[in-house]
């Protein structure tokens, strides 16, 4: 019997219409975000914060400094970690060897209290281990598929669903537990779900077939390769530079958004009115409760799917899945009753940041059938609508700031800019971050998928640096510009791009030779 996917008997068990083995990834990949956006939530916010406060009292453009460098580096690695997956251990050793060097690097970090260099050397580790983790995980995704074509958009569109599952929880337990119990328990706490995330892939990873077991593709690979027509050089070319243009054009994206974690944390610490009594409070308190509780049943539902597809057979990795959800759900309970018992409420500084991941679990799926219809757009035209959409939200936050004064250090704005900015900055997410993971997968050939996934998390190194350095400069601006005019740059940039994008698309599709 021919299987519809690669991957053991297993993973032809489908759920929503795709292999179990994606659902597996799915949960790997959400636990490591939620170990990496946990921690970069109060990174900033650690390093500002006064000593007796706990933090190391930091001037801003110091922190955004090394959040510069952190974020950066954590994307120029990859195209080390894909080469050495290409070509010696694969890529399933190579997601393990990850998350085990993260888990390290979250663990040095929560140790931060003993020892100032611990956090330099937890960094450290973190930027060695997503080098590993983060191309190769992707590149399994893709070879879970024998067709190149528009469920693979679909596909990617899900699996991104699960690295901001991650990221929202991450942002939410972490950044609340180290903005109000201890900075060190929200790292701590993101290495938890790290070594979870590990040990639930190790147990479960025969789901995936010969898949990324070492150097030499599998024979069935090989021969399966072989039925093929062969590539004309000059179509491999092309192909190769289409990546290149989306990998470029991701860069002003990415540069744009990532001011979430810099600049848009120090707008809402700084500028945002976020003391609420009375019944403020009540509706937030309630708004809060509703944005963790449904997303945690909705991949609590996802989840069951899983144990009743792979139970039986990954027995050890259902239950440290299992387990990490008990454990959050706890902490969940936790965290909303004790809110519940205040009677004043301030809203964390990095809880803005958990309404780009709510977002995107509730407009992925919508999107996901999107791609999936008749009205699916080219690659470039997705590129450029999330340009635009990018730029509309920089655009409300440069509106929004208007009033605030030069070199103002403090301010008392409305919280529905920053609400607004997330709202329209994830809507442009979807429209190009795992679109592009989707055709770097179906353009790149096979025994480069490692290298163009790490080519591909260069531009991001280079956009998420620009980023960190943009937003250092925000004092400078505020002074002589004010806060309006800082956006204003993430709204002009990002539209002239969008326009080029869209303006190209014809060449840049005859370019990918039928590549959908």
């Amino acid at each position: 019997m021919s299987h519809l996917f690669n991957g053991d008997e297993i993973n032809q068990r489908t759920i929503l219409g795709h292999p179990s083995g994606l659902f597996t990834l799915f949960f790997t990949e959400m636990w490591e975000r939620f170990s990496y956006y946990g921690m970069r939530a109060i990174l900033v916010l650690f390093l500002v914060s006064s000593l007796g406060d706990q933090g190391w009292g930091w001037e801003r453009k110091d922190a955004l400094v090394l959040y510069a460098w952190y974020t950066g580096l954590v994307y120029i690695t990859p195209i080390f970690g894909g080469i050495i997956a290409d070509k010696y251990i694969g890529y399933r050793k190579a997601v393990i060897i990850g998350a085990f060097l993260m888990t390290l690097g979250h663990a040095s970090m929560a140790l931060e209290v003993f020892y100032d260099y611990y956090l330099y050397i937890g960094l450290s580790f973190l930027i060695l281990g997503n080098g590993f983790f983060k191309p190769n995980i992707s590149s399994i995704v893709g070879q879970l598929y024998k067709d190149d074509g528009r469920i693979k958009d679909a596909a990617y569109t899900i699996f991104y669903m699960g690295i901001n599952s991650g990221a929202f929880l991450g942002i939410l337990l972490c950044g609340y537990i180290g903005e109000t119990v201890n900075w060190h328990y929200g790292f701590g706490l993101a290495g938890i779900f790290m070594f979870f995330g590990m040990l639930q892939f190790h147990y479960g990873q025969k789901i995936f077939g010969k898949i990324g077991l070492g150097k030499n593709r599998s024979i069935d690979e090989e021969n399966e390769e072989n039925k093929l027509a062969p590539v004309s050089k000059k179509i491999i070319r092309d192909r190769l530079l289409v990546i290149g243009i989306f990998s470029f054009v991701t860069i002003f994206f990415w540069w744009g958004f990532e001011q979430s974690g810099g600049s848009m944390t120090i707008f809402a610490s700084d500028y945002t009115n976020r003391d609420l009594v009375g019944t403020s409070a009540l509706v937030f308190k309630i708004i809060n409760t509703l944005l963790t509780v449904i997303p945690m049943i909705i991949l609590t539902i996802i989840l069951l799917m899983l144990f009743k597809n792979t139970f039986g057979k990954y027995m050890i990795s259902n239950l440290f899945l299992g387990t990490s959800f008990v454990i959050i759900w706890i902490i969940i309970i936790w965290m909303l009753n004790r809110e519940f018992n205040n009677s004043e409420t301030e809203v964390p500084a990095s809880w803005f940041a958990i309404l780009n991941s709510f977002f995107i679990i509730v407009f992925a799926p919508v999107l996901s059938k999107i791609w999936q219809s008749k009205y699916n757009p080219s690659g470039p035209v997705k590129f450029g609508i999330g340009l635009f959409l990018l730029a509309i939200g920089f655009g409300i936050l440069s509106y929004g700031s208007i009033n605030i004064p030069l070199g103002a250090t403090t301010a008392s704005q409305s919280m529905m800019f920053l609400i607004l900015a997330y709202l329209f900055h994830t809507l442009g997410e979807l429209c190009v971050s795992p679109v592009g993971l989707s055709y770097v997968s179906k353009l790149a050939p096979k025994k480069l998928v490692g290298l163009m996934f790490g080519v591909w998390f260069i531009a991001n190194f280079i956009a998420n640096y620009s980023a960190g350095i943009t937003g250092s400069y925000i004092d400078p601006i505020l002074d002589e510009y004010g806060m309006a005019s800082f956006f204003l740059i993430f709204t002009i940039l990002p539209t002239i791009v969008g326009v080029l994008m869209i303006i190209s698309n014809r060449k840049v599709v005859k370019m990918m030779h039928g590549i959908e």
